[in-house]
This record gives structure tokens, sequence and C-alpha cells, in this order.
């Protein structure tokens, strides 16, 4: 199934965080607190403004961002676990990293 946001939304895939502290210590899933770290999969377009012109999103497919604790609707896209949020709710771009995607490749 394809999903494509509309306007001002963005899809999320969450990254998870690490398993084991650097001590070796393994957390178990109880403990661990939802990744505020995700890639995105997809962009809606954008959003118009009072001129009707569209304003373009600055993030888009593949980029890995920070988000707040509580951002985002949680959805299930083909089976997988995946947010749904406005852009505004998006803190930051992380840049400089590969995305998982690339990582599994090398």
């Amino acid at each position: 199934m394809k999903f494509r946001p509309l306007h001002d939304r963005v899809l999320v895939r969450r990254i998870e965080g690490v398993e084991k502290t650097a001590g070796g210590i393994i957390i178990p899933d109880t403990a661990k607190e939802k990744p505020q770290e995700g890639e995105v999969i997809a962009a809606g377009a954008g959003v118009k403004n009072e001129d009707g012109k569209l304003t373009p999103l600055d993030v888009k497919a593949g980029d890995r961002i920070l988000f707040g604790k509580w951002s985002g609707t949680e959805v299930k896209v083909d089976g997988e676990d995946l947010l749904i949020m406005k852009e505004s709710d998006i803190l930051g771009i992380i840049e400089g990293t590969t995305s998982s995607k690339k990582k599994a490749a090398e």
C-alpha cells in the first residue's frame, strides 16, 4: 500500500535506541522509553500561505529527525507501526548521518 501524507504532515518510522548501556547492561523493553528519533518515510506537498502559494516542507523522505516525546499519531501501515505528525512537531533534522536503509546495504 502506498501512503502519501497531505499538506504539512509527515510519515515517520521510529529509530530504535541502544539496547545495552556502555557498561554492558541490557535494557529490557519494559524499561525503555519510546525513541524520539525517526526517519521520514514520506512528506506532504506543503501548506498554502495567505496568497495561495504553496510553501514546501523543510523535511523530505530519508531525513533523520528528532521530535517531541508526545508528538504525532501512531498508525499501522502495511503491518508496520509508524507515526504521522505535522512538520511543526519536528524539532530538527539530524545531519551527517545515513539513513537506516543505507546502513543495511553496507
